[in-house]
């Protein structure tokens, strides 16, 4: 009897846990058993296994096999055990030394040819790993641009079974074969666009701006045509690029996703749902294996949702606990899996059904009962977590001929470039401000902490918003909303002389409540 120990490691949510493949061969009647809480997936990996070790030249034993994964008390779930599976039966039968797998980590699904298929998840299974003290680890040629993303490890990816034998000291001929790899996006989307595209709208331009520099939610109302969607998809370019924590934390978020990782992700992601999406696809779900939804995959990024009305309430209602907590929770019976959902929301509405209401150039053709309804699908609590909610008007002809006028007159073009450099100078002004504290941005600033000590204002500055608060059109929420975008409008004011000191003026505290307020929903 032998028995041979290999690792690998459980995947929940973005955390992971190592878990002991040990494999037993006896002889006694022939079979293939594997134990320790397997799904169906795992527990199908003995025909995968059986199959890809013979097809590879290195056939398993007609023997009584026991496969314990280890843990038994810990659910696993899907085929990435497959390649520890099959090194630990043959190193037990004796195809190789059982020394040379024990404390390595291996991870990869078997094809039934004997060629490892590549996982998702690989980066934050490596990252578990290596925080256990695991430092060597065998993982399929597919992922291995992924792979060297983790620092301080050795890596050796393999095309298949028989290759990571020979890793391990077999002594077997190599065979040449073709590697397989995760299905490729195709190419990045198109570039979304610069700012000076956008015609007209200069607070609009201006509330895009004020967004990035603090991280704050946006909501834009207004008519087909009027630029929304526009807007949206160029509040990524405006954003810093990401740390190295955050890479990290978005490219492994995207590896559980099931996308090709080729390296580092350094700019902000940009989700955009449709509006039929279900709530599982939103925030993150699934029966057995929970895989990350759209506002997991805009982790430190944008997600949008176009047409804001037409998600169902309860999907939108799903977001506001994330967007308070930053980070989302799905609970199952056996486990819970934890993603991160610090993003910025950015919505757009129309303000009726024919979304004409408003617009001086088309007549409203909705009641307003009818108009109060389709606006009512915006929750009052989830709306009051969102910072800045504008109006974005159509553009008119003479704004049109303006903007394509060069001459003397013309109106100036707010291009991206420029904007990220008020933005970054306002993030410097606030992250100068916030040093030590753990915040980066405005956004994630307590009120409290605006609201006492050194940052508190004058009640001669904070009059407008103590009136809103008393006569109740402004929550205690909305309230230490206004004074985080008050914040970054002095952050962002060339008056407050690139100083961290300047504090917010009445002017700034009436600009941060009109854009809190500008239209009635």
């Amino acid at each position: 009897m032998m028995v041979a120990r290999t690792v690998s490691v459980a995947l929940l949510g973005m955390s992971g846990a190592v878990v002991e493949v040990e494999a037993h061969i006896a002889d006694a009647i022939p079979g293939f058993q594997i134990i320790g809480l397997p799904d169906a997936a795992l527990s199908d990996s003995k025909d995968r296994v059986r199959a890809a070790a013979a097809n590879d030249g290195c056939p398993l034993p007609t023997k009584k096999i026991v496969v314990n994964l280890s843990p038994a008390s810990l659910p696993k779930q899907g085929s990435a055990y497959d390649l520890a599976i099959a090194v630990a039966v043959l190193a037990a039968e004796g195809a190789v030394d059982a020394s040379a797998i024990e404390g390595v980590v291996h991870l990869g699904e078997l094809s039934l040819d004997g060629r490892v298929r590549p996982m998702s998840g690989l980066l934050p299974a490596m990252v578990a790993a290596r925080a256990a003290g695991y430092s060597r680890f065998v993982v399929p040629r597919g992922n291995e641009a992924e792979a060297a993303l983790v620092p301080g490890v050795r890596v050796t990816a393999v095309t298949s079974l028989r290759d990571a034998l020979i890793a391990h000291g077999a002594e077997l001929e190599p065979r040449l074969v073709e590697p397989l790899v995760l299905a490729s996006r195709g190419a990045d989307e198109a570039r979304a666009g610069d700012l000076s595209d956008v015609v007209g709208n200069a607070d609009a331009v201006e509330a895009l701006v004020v967004a990035a520099a603090g991280g704050h939610h946006l909501l834009m109302l207004g008519p087909p045509g009027a630029g929304k969607t526009m807007l949206a998809q160029r509040l990524p370019a405006l954003l810093p690029d990401l740390d190295a924590e955050q890479s990290l934390v978005v490219t492994s978020v995207s590896s559980l996703a099931g996308r090709p990782v080729s390296g580092l992700i350094t700019r902000p992601p940009f989700e955009s749902p449709h509006h039929t999406t279900s709530a599982a696809a939103l925030v993150g779900g699934g029966s057995k294996i929970i895989r990350p939804g759209a506002a997991a995959r805009a982790a430190n990024g944008v997600l949008f949702l176009d047409e804001a009305p037409e998600f169902p309430a309860s999907v939108l209602d799903a977001l506001r606990q994330p967007l308070e907590s930053g980070s989302i929770s799905i609970h199952r019976a056996q486990a819970v899996a934890e993603f991160p959902a610090r993003f910025q929301l950015v919505l757009a509405a129309n303000p009726c059904p024919c979304g004409q209401f408003g617009a001086t150039d088309i007549a409203c053709t909705c009641t307003p009962i009818a108009r109060r309804r389709y606006l009512a699908r915006l929750s009052g609590p989830l709306l009051d977590r969102v910072d800045l909610q504008l109006r974005v008007n159509r553009v008119t002809s003479a704004a049109m001929r303006l903007a394509a006028d060069d001459g003397p007159g013309a109106v100036p073009h707010t291009t991206t470039a420029l904007a990220r450099e008020r933005v970054m100078r306002a993030r410097e002004v606030s992250a100068e401000r916030l040093r030590g504290s753990g915040w980066k941005t405005n956004a994630e600033v307590p009120g409290a902490w605006y609201r006492s000590g050194a940052q508190r204002l004058p009640a001669s500055v904070t009059a407008p918003i103590d009136r809103a608060l008393e006569r109740g059109t402004l929550t205690m929420r909305g309230y230490d909303r206004v004074l985080r975008v008050a914040w970054t409008l002095a952050d962002l004011d060339d008056d407050a002389g690139g100083a961290a000191g300047g504090s917010p003026t009445g002017h700034h505290i009436g600009w941060a409540l009109f854009l809190r307020k500008s239209v009635a929903v």
